[in-house]
């Protein structure tokens, strides 16, 4: 599971940073790509990276302000020609069906692959599979906006073999069926639970994505122990009264959330073109004095977010 970045800018592109757009990449865990959020020129940006098109079926749209959809019918068509013919599904707020079918229809843009519009009105889990849930969250912006929370379902323990030899368990296909915490016959009459022979499970990770917002109690329940938060500074230390103006937030209100729901890592977006060089690095130094897991990130940053190790004397206390 990575984080790439392909646009941290707020409101409009510069030219050392692109408008809003986050890609999670699953390769690993589903062979698939999410975005969230599609500014102005995304597919430009994916063409410096090693993404493809046809991987992404699934987009989250926190809000429908142009900096953060205004590049969605271009990456829709030119997925429909790099071979993506497999569905993809959007989520976002009620409009962005809207949105996209008339700017198919004008253009006389034909896909060859089927889009499913989730238009979102209630709180609550969105998505889920054998590996994933969604969840979203109203944010406090100028217009409806979401934040969205992944979270990845524990992984099954590993299988002890050690264990498995000492109690004269031959290998074999009867291994797999452990591993998945059967309980099966030996050849020799004995019943073995596969369960007394898995390690502790790997809690699954958490990765929490903010639209444009002010500071509000949704905000920590999409953030709660969360592995990563990515959030949006597009105010600096002292700007709170414009923040809230505004409907956005400060590099400070996101650390002191950070801080509050036990976030491991921060990660700093939407900045404005106001913070370049060293007064972008100087919203991190701030936001460091209280939350010192932070880093203001660029465009094409990539983040892993890894596992956080479960042992077992931590699984019996």
């Amino acid at each position: 599971m990575e984080i790439q970045f392909l646009g941290t800018g707020a409101g409009s592109p510069g030219k050392f940073r692109n408008v809003t757009s986050t890609a999670l990449r699953l390769l690993d865990e589903r062979n698939s790509v999410w975005l969230f959020d599609v500014g102005e020129a995304t597919q430009h940006q994916i063409l410096r990276t090693t993404l493809k098109p046809r991987k992404i079926d699934k987009i989250f749209i926190t809000h429908l302000h142009g900096d953060h959809i205004f590049g969605l019918p271009g990456l829709l068509s030119s997925r429909s020609f790099q071979g993506g013919n497999e569905p993809l599904t959007i989520y976002g707020p009620k409009g962005i069906r809207d949105f996209v079918e008339v700017s198919m229809r004008v253009s006389e843009t034909k896909l060859s692959y089927r889009i499913h519009y989730r238009e979102l009105s209630a709180d609550g889990m969105i998505f889920e599979d054998n590996k994933f849930r969604v969840y979203a969250q109203h944010l406090d912006h100028k217009i409806e906006c979401f934040g969205y929370r992944v979270v990845e379902k524990d992984h099954p323990g590993e299988l002890m073999v050690d264990k498995l030899r000492a109690a004269q368990i031959p290998s074999g296909p009867v291994y797999g069926e452990l591993k998945a915490g059967k309980t099966v016959t030996l050849p020799d009459g004995r019943t073995v639970n596969g369960q007394d022979f898995l390690g502790p499970s790997q809690p699954g990770r958490i990765v929490a994505f903010l639209g444009d917002t002010r500071q509000t109690p949704n905000a920590a329940r999409l953030t709660q122990d969360a592995d990563v938060l990515v959030h949006e500074s597009t105010f600096a230390k002292g700007e709170s009264k414009l923040a809230r103006s505004y409907y956005h937030s400060t590099n400070i209100q996101a650390a002191e959330l950070a801080k509050r729901t036990h976030v491991k890592l921060l990660l700093l977006n939407h900045i404005s073109a106001r913070y370049t060089g060293k007064m972008a690095l100087e919203l991190q130094h701030q936001a460091r004095e209280i939350f010192k897991n932070t880093r203001v990130v660029k465009d094409f940053d990539e983040v892993n977010v890894p596992f956080q190790k479960t042992t077992q004397e931590e699984t019996q206390a």
